[in-house]
């Protein structure tokens, strides 16, 4: 019997597995590093270990670490979470040695399936169908999809759609293996740009057992990694589907697999579908499947890894839709480009009955590592919480989960959260319409800057802002000097908005709005009336950031001053740090000629790889950046002298 757990992981899914430990009665223990001291997963546990140092490679990927960890604090279990190392079998291997229970697949599963190749073997050799790799592809086979052996989570994966690429595809993939799985084995097979992310959820007791608990779509994706999951996965002819669930669970009986995992699949247009791997752990996006089926996932976890049979020789029936978006804290129009801060505010109104976790109730579900006051650090995942909504139907979950997302405050670094509610209000994805390249293929509905509201939020800003230094403004309150008040603003696309306005008796004069009244306005709350429709404004301020939200969405700005500083020249060939991360490859020494657009180097952060390119053509002149590096956003990094003309 387990009764204390340790969980080595962080963020969400510890706190997440805490919870179902809370309910069980069993005593929790966390690990954390340095820039984790103070995150809520450490807080919520019984007992907290400290992991010296600040990287994963030096915290949360040290087996020995961890090992040592759950001994000194006297668990006699330990939970792997997601990520890090909760498919290594090496440190399945050193849990179960050290005497603890490993809450997870035997070590033989983990690494039967640790190498994509392999598996694709073995699976084969199981009848299950799979993607053939391509040993010498050719120019037939195009477009390719690269892919990291020992990869997951979209990492060392690149597409490929000519073969004059390849070449610099191949070894871009096995560098960026090599550092984050240690092997820079790749190989290469057919990408499927209309195909479809589906997956089975497995749990198998040392009995015997296999349970196919439904199916999950996990299509809308960006950069190979889910942004939008769902079950039951929609649209599937029942034939399909069951050929799915008797897929899965031959590949899990393939190598005696016992606990919880996901059999993931590529669904081409026409029926087929093909393995693409098996994840030996839970997912993040099982909440979903935990929504539609009422099962506590962690919990059956647990009971199979204390040696108990799974509940029945059959796992309940899946009812209603579950929809999950991952919020991210990235910027989705600047290729994705991860965002740090501190998160002032994660607010989401429950318009619905909401659900913790397990259960069939209509409602919302917030999945979270993170709170009010968080630092979001380039050392980790952007990810800031999972949105999880349940309804009857998967129409009505889309539109609550697009209702609830819009209305949240999120305050603080950029996140992917208008785009969330976009795609779960487009007609495409409204009609099912699913496949990995969804994103991209409606890129630009999806991102287009909202230049009305942020003209609006930019006007209530300035209000809010005047009603802060000098009360409540009524509606008849006179400004008496006779030139008009001034406040600028820039959102977060660039877009610099001016905003002139008088108060006089007869109510607000905005110079660029003239048919906009002025209701009420206190230091946190606008009221305007615009053609007999009136809007409400909540307004939030920290330093220069204002956050400006309605029920229809948020807008962030930079208040900026009011007579413009001089502006710093920097020479135009220079190439700043767009983030804070860390040089993961340097592709060209100085004294190079650069095209416009080549690769110059590649940075690291949030678990995720980002190009620097030659602004323009030239030659390489400067280049402060090593591998291994540590850069601030706004770090000089490379300098490319521009070609003459």
């Amino acid at each position: 019997m387990i009764t204390n757990l340790l969980v080595a992981n962080r963020g969400e899914i510890a706190r997440r597995v805490f919870r179902t430990c809370r309910e069980l009665g069993i005593a929790t223990t966390a690990v954390h590093s340095d820039p984790d001291a103070g995150a809520p997963h450490v807080r919520e546990a019984d007992a907290a270990v400290r992991l010296p140092g600040a990287a994963p490679a030096d915290t949360y990927l040290r087996a020995d670490l961890l090992v040592r960890a759950a001994l000194a604090a006297g668990a006699d279990a330990v939970h792997p979470g997601y990520g890090f190392l909760s498919e290594d079998a090496g440190f399945a291997r050193a849990v179960l040695d050290a005497g603890l229970v490993w809450v997870g697949p035997p070590p033989a599963a983990i690494a039967a399936m640790g190498s994509k190749t392999a598996a694709k073997r073995l699976m084969a050799e199981a009848g299950v169908p799979v993607l053939d790799a391509l040993a010498d592809p050719v120019e037939a086979d195009l477009p390719l999809l690269v892919k990291a052996a020992a990869g997951g989570g979209g990492r060392g994966m690149r597409v490929v759609r000519s073969l004059a690429e390849l070449p610099g595809e191949l070894a871009a993939a096995r560098a960026e293996a090599a550092g984050a799985f240690g092997s820079d084995e790749v190989f290469c097979e057919p990408y499927l740009p209309d195909g479809r992310h589906v997956e089975v959820q497995l749990l198998a007791d040392a009995h015997g057992t296999v349970w196919a608990v439904g199916d999950r779509d996990c299509s809308v994706q960006r950069r190979h990694q889910k942004v939008i999951e769902e079950a039951p996965a929609p649209g599937l002819p029942a034939g399909v589907r069951a050929e799915l669930h008797t897929a899965a669970v031959r590949a899990a009986r393939a190598i005696g697999y016992v606990g919880a995992g996901t059999a993931e699949f590529l669904l081409a247009e026409d029926g087929r579908f093909f393995f693409l791997e098996m994840n030996t752990r839970l997912q993040v996006e099982h909440p979903v499947t935990e929504a539609v089926t009422g099962l506590d996932l962690v919990a059956l976890q647990l009971a199979v890894a204390e040696g108990e049979p799974l509940p029945g020789p059959t796992p309940p029936p899946t009812t209603g839709h579950a929809i999950e978006a991952r919020l991210y804290a990235e910027d989705p129009a600047r290729d994705w480009q991860p965002a740090t801060g501190t998160l002032h505010r994660l607010e989401l109104t429950l318009p619905h009955q909401e659900f913790t976790g397990t259960g069939t109730g209509t409602g919302l579900r917030l999945d979270s590592g993170v709170e009010a006051g968080s630092e979001i650090t380039p050392h980790y995942d952007a990810m800031l919480a999972k949105v999880i909504v349940r309804a009857p139907t998967r129409t009505a979950a889309a539109r609550r989960l697009a209702d609830a997302l819009a209305r949240a405050r999120v305050h603080g670094p950029a996140t992917n959260r208008d785009l969330l509610v976009r795609a779960l209000r487009h007609p495409a994805f409204l009609a099912a319409e699913l496949h990995t390249g969804f994103l991209a293929r409606h890129a630009a509905e999806l991102t287009a800057p909202d230049t009305e509201g942020a003209d609006r939020a930019a006007l209530a800003a300035a209000l809010a802002d005047a009603a802060g230094r000098r009360g409540a403004l009524p509606t008849g309150w006179r400004n008496l000097p006779s030139q008009p008040q001034l406040k600028r603003y820039r959102a977060e696309d660039g877009t610099a908005y001016e905003v002139r306005y008088r108060l006089t008796r007869t109510g607000l004069l905005a110079e660029d709005h003239p048919d906009v009244e002025l209701v009420e306005a206190e230091p946190d709350r606008v009221v305007l009336r615009e053609d007999g429709l009136r809007r409400t404004y909540r307004v939030a301020r920290y330093g220069d950031r204002v956050h400006v939200d309605t029920p229809a969405g948020g807008t962030a700005l930079t208040a900026l001053p009011r007579f413009p500083e001089p502006v710093v020249r920097t020479d135009p060939g220079a190439l700043l740090a767009p983030m804070p991360g860390t040089v993961a490859r340097v592709l060209a020494a100085v004294g190079d000629t650069v095209t416009a657009g080549r690769p110059l180097l590649v940075l690291e952060a949030m678990k995720m790889e980002h190009r620097v390119a030659a602004p323009a053509d030239g030659t390489l002149v400067e280049l402060r950046a090593a591998p291994g590096r540590q850069v601030e956003t706004g770090a000089l990094l490379a300098v490319v002298r521009p070609a003459e003309a």
